[in-house]
């Protein structure tokens, strides 16, 4: 059984030691060496053989290129454009680019190393302008140049023209068009108005101004500086301005004058003894003037005035004559009415003409008659019993019955001293039951007594009495 065994193994041993011997063929040695190694060489293949250039001076095919230039080098000389070996350099007219390799040699498979061709250079198509446009020379090719132009209204800023280099790209950068200019506006013109009759201003109204915008027409908006249309405006010069911006806030600006005239007549003095009311300035066109007298003084004449579109006042200035008193009235009412509105009345009753307080109080308003004057207050006395008694206003005498009325309507007592101060209006302001200084009874007046226009007076003409 071991010899089998044996025999089926020896094929296998026989394959092993075959790979690991190797035989190496020596041209012209007519024999293998055997070496003992694990290495496997391939048998070269023999060498190709040597060309002759002089057989093939055209190797490779003609090499030419549209729009561009091959400048080759042969290792023959420089007749042979196109044999084995030679190098050619390539290159682009002005306006193309090589698309391809720059050089490109003649292969013994008599074929060109590479492939090459050249491209016209383009650069992109510009994109629109906002608001402009842009006209080019020659499109998009190399050396094109592109210029730029905006809409009415607007302007560019950045650069006016752009050329495509030969890099492919445009020189610069893409402008912009902006609304520099300012809209244009158009304010009314100016205007002179005459006051409305009685007051010292005049309503004016006017038109909105004209705004135009030269880019987009939007007006974003217009200010007024001023009063607005339909206001009433004082007399002189008055300026309205108005301010208009548009989209990209430019503005401009214009302006217009007012001018109100107040008619006027002439001042008007007030008459002796009195003074003037007047609504308004006083002298102006529709102004109304009231004459009014001094307490104890009476207008003779017109008491109003108006002064006309004219200038002139209707009607003539009135006279303030002395007050006169009639005592000869059939009732104290009648006696009293004299008085209303005009003058306050001081009455005095004492019981007969030596009373020592009568006399007192007599004394003292003799020395205050300009301060009474002043403030419009007519004494009235009332002394002794009757069928004596005797009733006075400065040296107007009253009648027994007018003085009974007089007691009863103001509850003065024969009895005893007591006095009674009337308003203008006949009222009963204050009573005394000794007699009054002067100081005190002024002071009363002036504080309690005078109106808004005897108030105004004395501030304004102070105390002539002083």
């Amino acid at each position: 059984r071991a010899p089998r065994m044996a025999q089926e193994a020896a094929p296998v041993l026989l394959l092993v030691l075959a790979r690991l011997v190797s035989s190496t063929w020596h041209e012209g040695s007519g024999y293998y060496l055997e070496s003992h190694t694990n290495e496997v060489y391939a048998e070269e293949p023999p060498p190709e053989p040597a060309l002759d250039y002089r057989r093939v001076p055209q190797w490779c095919a003609t090499l030419s290129i549209h729009r561009g230039e091959a400048s080759c080098y042969s290792p023959r000389g420089s007749s042979y454009r196109s044999s084995l070996g030679t190098r050619c350099e390539l290159s682009c007219a002005r306006g193309y680019r090589l698309v391809g390799p720059s050089a490109v040699q003649c292969l013994p498979n008599r074929h060109w190393s590479g492939m090459a061709y050249c491209r016209q250079i383009r650069c992109h198509v510009l994109p629109a302008l906002l608001r402009g446009s842009y006209v080019c020379s020659a499109g998009v090719q190399m050396d094109s140049r592109c210029d730029y132009s905006c809409q009415p209204g607007y302007q560019l800023e950045g650069d006016r023209s752009r050329v495509c280099m030969e890099d492919g790209r445009w020189s610069g950068a893409e402008p912009i068009c902006v609304d520099l200019e300012p809209p244009r506006i158009r304010c009314p013109d100016s205007r002179e108005r005459i006051a409305e009759p009685g007051k010292l201003t005049a309503t004016v109204y006017w038109d909105p101004p004209r705004v135009r915008d030269s880019a987009d027409g939007v007006i974003k908006r217009v200010m007024l500086r001023g009063p607005e249309p339909g206001s009433e405006f004082p007399e002189g010069e008055h300026v309205i301005r108005y301010t208009a911006h548009d989209q990209a806030y430019n503005r401009a600006s214009c302006k217009f004058s007012i001018r109100v005239q107040v008619r006027r007549c002439p001042v008007l003095k007030p008459p002796q003894n009195g003074h003037i009311s007047c609504t308004s300035d006083g002298n102006n066109y529709g102004a109304t003037c009231e004459y009014l007298c001094d307490g104890g003084y009476e207008r003779q004449g017109t008491s109003l005035r108006v002064c006309q579109s004219s200038q002139q006042w209707t009607g003539s200035q009135p006279l303030c004559a002395p007050m006169q008193i009639n005592t000869d009235v059939n009732s104290a009412a009648s006696l009293l009415d004299q008085f209303l509105e005009k003058r306050r009345l001081f009455v005095i009753s004492a019981p007969d003409p030596s009373n020592r307080y009568y006399k007192m109080q007599i004394s003292m308003l003799q020395q205050a008659a300009c301060g009474l004057d002043l403030r419009h207050v007519t004494t009235v006395e009332l002394v002794g019993q009757p069928p004596h008694e005797v009733g006075r206003i400065r040296e107007h005498r009253l009648s027994l019955g007018i003085i009974e009325e007089l007691r009863r309507f103001l509850h003065l007592t024969r009895s005893h001293f007591s006095a009674v101060l009337l308003d203008k209006a006949g009222t009963d302001r204050e009573r005394y039951i000794s007699p009054v200084s002067p100081d005190e009874l002024f002071t009363l007046i002036d504080t309690y007594l005078l109106s808004q226009p005897e108030a105004a007076r004395r501030a304004q003409s102070g105390d002539p009495c002083e």
